[in-house]
């Protein structure tokens, strides 16, 4: 009978929270109580259950603020929540489905009832599991293997026929209009399944926790090293400022997946931005947080694009919707929320963008 699973209720009502919880720990559950909506949250994002069943009308903070700050947070976004609500009007349900509810559940309601909506979100669960199980299998295994394995097929045909002795312009041309094309592609490739995984990984708060176990030292450095990299791959070393660089930040983030990001950003300033215009590369420390940021002169970016990178919910959604924004950009965003980081992009059309983020330092 015991479920293993934990539950959150969030109500002002003493004769709710008591009898409720009480039913729920009958039936094998962990229950966590709150009498207000600032308390749940706090619990809410100290222990992370399973279901959150909250009240709509509360003191200090409702039921709605509630959600809305759980939908924001992504170490929190996707716990599942029901809402407990005496107004049985349709309208009141559906704002609340609308910013981000699973279920409502109308007060006086019967045992019975309670359960059986608990037991669909249960459902639902398993359901969404499968669904990401899949997405990974597909992703993880099948994509790379079939992309690539044609992918180098195209590069290395390409490499062969560039170095044919031909004296042919039109060739030699071509051939680099094929490695450029394959290379495109290949990072094109690359960038879904890094997305496809983060988000699959984003479910699973374990391995979002082992996610941020790892470390790297010498960040400010690293940044620096990857900064030039990219700067002679444009060929615009003398464009590239390194404002600061200081010695032994130490952040919470693999060096593989801070490599990813600093590249994708810092490629999008350069590939966005004329030669001879600047790119500036920043790096601090403060309040126990490694600081990084990125400005260039380029194009700029309207507020409507800003808005659209942090709109990417769903994989199938990603994929169909991308061509808007840059993919870079999206996975360097969602890698350092998952890390527990801070990210932020300004921009104004022909004057530039400034990209900054942050990550905990050890």
């Amino acid at each position: 009978m015991n479920k293993r699973r934990t539950i959150l209720l969030i109500d002002d009502s003493d004769y709710i929270i008591d009898g409720t919880a009480s039913l729920l720990r009958f039936e094998g559950y962990t229950v966590l109580t709150a009498t207000n909506g600032k308390d749940g949250l706090m619990l809410a994002k100290q222990y992370h259950p399973d279901l959150i069943i909250c009240d709509v009308s509360m003191p200090e903070m409702d039921g709605y603020t509630v959600l809305r700050h759980i939908r924001e947070d992504p170490e929190t976004a996707s716990l599942r929540f029901m809402f407990l609500t005496a107004r049985a009007e349709k309208s009141d349900m559906r704002a609340g489905m609308d910013i981000g509810a699973d279920d409502y559940l109308v007060k006086p309601f019967s045992i019975e009832e309670l359960l059986s909506a608990i037991e669909a979100q249960w459902k639902k669960s398993a359901v969404l599991q499968r669904g990401i199980e899949e997405i990974k299998l597909n992703v993880t295994y099948a994509l790379p293997h079939e992309f690539r394995t044609v992918l180098n097929q195209i590069l290395g045909a390409a490499q062969t026929l560039k170095q044919m002795d031909y004296d042919r312009t039109t060739t030699v041309e071509l051939a680099n209009d094929i490695i450029t094309s394959a290379q495109r592609l290949l990072s094109l490739t690359e960038n879904f399944l890094v997305y496809a995984q983060l988000e699959t990984l984003s479910a699973d708060h374990r391995a979002v926790e082992q996610l941020c176990s790892y470390r790297t030292e010498e960040a400010a450095a690293m940044a620096a090293d990857i900064a030039q990299t990219v700067a002679q791959y444009y060929d615009r070393v003398n464009d590239l400022i390194l404002a600061n660089v200081p010695e032994g930040v130490t952040i919470r983030m693999s060096s593989e997946n801070f490599r990813k990001v600093l590249y994708e950003l810092i490629s999008n300033a350069f590939k966005f931005s004329r030669a001879g215009t600047k790119v500036i590369v920043h790096c601090t420390v403060s309040n126990n947080n490694g600081i990084f940021v990125i400005r260039d002169q380029g194009t700029g970016m309207t507020t409507a694009q800003i808005n659209q990178i942090g709109a990417y919910k769903q994989f199938n959604r990603f994929i169909q919707e991308q061509q808007g924004v840059g993919l870079g950009l999206i996975i360097a965003k969602r890698m350092v929320e998952l890390h527990g980081g801070e990210f932020s992009i300004e921009s104004a059309i022909g004057e530039g963008t400034t990209v900054r983020f942050c990550i905990p330092t050890v």
